[in-house]
């Protein structure tokens, strides 16, 4: 898929959203950047028949504005119908959707049982699709944190993850949305993995913040304890983003300093 394409990014105007629009930008395609500040809301259906009018491509990157058990399984859902509705009635080609590693894995967490009915949404759709499951960013490090803060200890699960730049995210979805539909699920990972309690601590160390982590194993993750196996991909053929996290932690906290 060389040609030019009219691609519709919904959730554009977000962290991974607007790299992936300037990325397909800068490949020359016309792309639409849809969320509701721009007047395309795929919960209530508004404005999206407009957007997607002669569209080839959707990458919905979209997240819930409420992460509570009921509303995120009823976002997902109702976005996800309305959506590929939509999609079919224009004659969309391809359905990019961005997941999370693990989602599976996890069925204690009622946000990660709602992006696992998600899934199970475009795949039941008849729509061509390409399901990108990625492992944590690098950027969640602060609201991991935040999340995790009782005083100033962090409480967090020693379990292994191996988190990936937003960069990276952008640019393996950029790829596939190119791509022909894999009608399949894709992992996408980070270089290299880490404990989550280290994560927190090299990222609490780069920005001279002086709380202290507290490994504890019961530590909970979106609703649910971890091991080893949750967060990491469990395909072996997963792709890696070539950013190392201490190489984005020296550029960001200098980026901030400057």
């Amino acid at each position: 898929m060389n040609k030019k394409m009219k691609i519709v990014v919904i959730g554009g105007t977000g962290l991974i959203g607007t790299k992936v629009v300037n990325n397909l930008r800068n490949r020359g395609h016309e792309v639409v950047a849809a969320s509701p500040s721009s007047g395309v809301n795929t919960f209530t259906g508004e404005g999206m028949a407009e957007a997607l009018t002669g569209a080839q491509v959707v990458v919905d990157v979209a997240n819930a504005p409420s992460w509570e058990d009921k509303a995120v399984m009823e976002f997902f859902q109702t976005a996800g119908r309305n959506l590929l509705a939509a999609e079919a009635a224009a004659g969309v080609r391809h359905h990019v959707a961005l997941s999370i590693v693990g989602a599976d894995r996890l069925p204690a967490s009622g946000y990660l049982r709602a992006k696992v009915a998600q899934e199970s949404l475009i795949k039941a759709s008849g729509i061509p699709f390409t399901i990108v499951r990625s492992t944590q960013f690098f950027e969640f490090a602060k609201g991991l944190v935040q999340s995790a803060t009782e005083g100033q200890t962090v409480r967090l699960s020693p379990a292994l993850m191996q988190p990936i730049a937003s960069d990276d995210v952008a640019a393996a979805l950029t790829g596939l949305a190119l791509a022909e539909p894999s009608n399949d699920t894709i992992e996408i990972a980070g270089p290299e993995p880490i404990r989550m309690d280290e994560f927190a601590r090299h990222f609490l160390s780069a920005t001279r913040d002086p709380r202290n982590v507290t490994t504890d194993v019961h530590a909970l993750y979106f609703g649910t304890e971890l091991n080893d196996q949750s967060l990491i991909p469990g395909d072996k053929a997963a792709r890696l983003g070539p950013t190392h996290f201490a190489d984005w932690l020296t550029r960001s906290t200098a980026q901030k300093a400057a």
